[in-house]
């Protein structure tokens, strides 16, 4: 197996199926169609890579949200409870 085609293998991992087929299909075309073809197929799956990465991205920032928005609740309740304790110390106090 030559360099070029173990990065192909290992770039098409990371794409959808459906991608990973038209590549297949791409690279079985006579050169002169390849040669037309090819770039515009890198680009796809290039793009197609990009836009995975940002999901991922988005994804795991959407999940740190998430656990933040938990984390403030708490806080926010735990502040609400001392509050009310202190003021129902405070009110003891005055009577």
């Amino acid at each position: 197996m030559n360099h070029r085609a173990r990065i192909e293998e290992t770039a098409s991992e990371s794409l959808p199926q459906d991608v990973n087929e038209l590549m297949a299909a791409v690279m079985g075309l006579p050169e002169n169609y390849r040669a037309q073809l090819g770039p515009i197929m890198q680009r796809v799956a290039e793009s197609t890579r990009r836009r995975k990465r940002i999901l991922g991205l988005v994804q795991d920032a959407l999940g740190q949200l998430r656990l933040d928005m938990k984390y403030l609740v708490f806080d926010l309740e735990a502040t609400r409870r001392e509050r009310d304790a202190f003021q129902g110390r405070l009110e003891r106090e005055q009577e």
